[in-house]
């Protein structure tokens, strides 16, 4: 199916929306996809600062146990008041925050060993206790900070997964929008040449066309072919140079030696009329030309 020039144009616009619209859509899809994976990653570090708060928080009540039993002193309550108080913060936050398999029943064997740490702290704090009680409760913080690391564990080896995950679904979506651009950068490219080769021949058919016309040369002929714009002005060109020669022929025919041959009124009405005839004809080719010219 032959196409217009204003068709084929369009079909040419055609493609550079379509690669334009790849463009956003691909900057619009990893956008999301970073936003998504941002998010997702932000729980799993969540998880981890509160398995370190609350391992931080053990920590410091079994050094200042063991500390007081040392020095023979006391334990200061206010400081493990104020660790307890930060392990309850941080574990009700990490069990609304659950996102690996598996870590809802680490959570809950935490929250189990963290309330019997808890009661066993309380009963100690109250007065001072057998060192048999000190080792129990050294063993416990063992027992619980060793939970608390393998939370830490899983949530930061998912971080990794994922990190690693989104990279190959990035680089992967990538590599599809690059392959996919290409081709249409391509098609689009080898389409404007060869829309530029055949719109350059055709209008230079038919700027030298017109220009032996307008130089007096009203035999030539224009032999553009197709369906499209230019061959429709090549047919009036050729009708407006046929119709400059059919006058100029009638204007150099001989005239009658004959001196005794008079005009009427009406011969020399017919040769004005023929004479503005002819030159409104070369007003319009002069015009086609400088047209042409501009585009």
């Amino acid at each position: 199916m032959k196409l217009s020039i204003r068709s084929k144009f369009s079909v040419g616009m055609v493609f550079l929306l379509i690669i334009l619209a790849l463009s956003i859509f691909s900057a619009y899809y990893m956008n999301n996809l970073s936003k998504e994976t941002s998010a997702i990653l932000k729980e799993n570090y969540r998880s981890v600062a509160y398995a370190r708060e609350m391992a931080g928080a053990i920590t410091n009540i079994n050094q200042e146990i063991a500390n007081s039993f040392l020095t023979t002193r006391n334990s200061d309550n206010v400081l493990i008041e104020k660790e307890l108080s930060l392990i309850d913060n941080s574990l009700q936050s990490e069990k609304n925050n659950i996102t690996e398999p598996g870590e809802d029943k680490l959570v809950a064997g935490i929250e189990t060993g963290l309330k019997e740490y808890r009661d066993s702290v309380v009963k100690y704090s109250g007065s001072p206790q057998p060192v048999s009680n000190v080792l129990f409760l050294h063993e416990k913080f063992g027992a619980l900070y060793q939970q608390l690391m393998l939370l830490s564990q899983m949530n930061g080896k998912a971080i990794e997964v994922k990190t690693d995950e989104n990279k190959i679904s990035s680089q992967d979506a990538l590599t599809q929008m690059t392959i996919l651009a290409s081709l249409c950068f391509i098609i689009a490219l080898f389409y404007s040449y060869s829309f530029s080769s055949y719109s350059n021949e055709r209008f230079s058919q038919l700027y030298k066309g017109v220009k032996e016309i307008v130089s007096s040369n009203y035999g030539k002929r224009l032999s553009i072919d197709g369906t499209d714009e230019i061959y429709e002005m090549s047919l009036v060109i050729n009708k407006m140079a046929e119709q400059i020669d059919e006058n100029d022929k009638k204007m150099s025919v001989p005239l009658l030696a004959d001196s005794e041959r008079a005009y009427t009124l009406n011969d020399i009405q017919e040769l004005k009329n023929m004479l503005i005839r002819i030159k409104d004809t070369e007003e319009k080719a002069e015009a086609l030309i400088s047209k042409l010219e501009n585009r």
